[in-house]
């Protein structure tokens, strides 16, 4: 027993570069819970190419973790799954599952199973991503069975150290706003740099569409290897909604 995860320990698998994931995970998880983190390293210039680097590497990294005694392993990167397609994302799983011994969540497949769970076949995507990633994250969504109705952007090729690692909730938050109207079952806020737990608590509402992001999605399914009750659709709903980590996102909040 790990004293501060005794209810699960989760091996974390974050981009190199990226701000957002541990941060955002320190607030999804409950109590009883911890996680440790392991990095995706990649020299490549570009994000597809860096992308490729972290999906061939999700063995050699997982193996970062030793013998620590993880109960499940939490991929947080989409663009990654998208690049490489259903298909083959699912026998990497398969692969690292079968040699460990335990779970291996992906973001991406986390999100379609809250979305299946949750009845919601029509989505609509906050996309952070460059317009060829974007490109191929619809095409993931629609190999798992999705219908995409409408992609609105919060890409913002900036200076900055990273266009979508420096994006801000606020950006997020707008666009979701804009794209408020649309007919769908849910939205979806892609990527695991945007920061999205203020946007998902803004949407919170019985006539809104449901609002989920792929870091809420992978903790939420990592979590239910752990709690089953998670599982079920009341469960899900109630921990995507914000109901047990709400207090911590506002407590996060800086005040000036």
């Amino acid at each position: 027993m790990v004293e501060y995860a005794q209810k699960g320990l989760i091996g974390l698998l974050t981009p190199q570069a990226n701000t957002t994931v541990e941060p955002e995970f320190s607030i999804l998880m409950p109590p009883g819970y911890a996680f440790l983190n392991a990095r995706l390293v990649s020299d490549k210039a570009s994000i597809e190419a860096r992308l490729d680097d972290y999906f061939a590497g999700m063995a050699a990294t997982v193996n970062q973790f030793a013998n620590a005694p993880i109960g499940a392993y939490a991929f947080a990167c989409t663009g990654a799954s998208y690049l490489q397609g259903v298909a083959r994302e699912a026998e990497a799983v398969q692969s690292i599952e079968d040699a460990r011994g335990h779970p291996f969540i992906t973001a991406g497949r986390a999100v379609a199973d809250a979305l299946r769970l949750l009845s919601a076949g029509r989505i609509a995507l906050i996309s952070p991503y460059p317009p060829r990633l974007t490109e191929a994250s619809v095409g993931y969504w629609r190999a798992h069975g999705f219908e995409v109705v409408t992609v609105a952007s919060a890409y913002n090729a900036s200076d900055s150290f990273h266009p979508i690692y420096s994006l801000s909730a606020a950006s997020a938050q707008s666009v979701l706003g804009n794209a408020s109207n649309a007919d769908v079952d849910a939205f979806v806020l892609l990527g695991t740099g945007m920061p999205t737990l203020g946007p998902i608590l803004s949407q919170d509402g019985a006539n809104r569409p449901f609002t989920l992001s792929c870091m809420s999605a992978l903790a939420w399914r990592s979590l239910a290897v752990f709690d089953p009750r998670l599982m079920e659709a009341d469960g899900a709903r109630a921990y995507l909604r914000g109901g047990v980590w709400r207090s911590r996102y506002e407590a996060s909040q800086v005040r000036q």
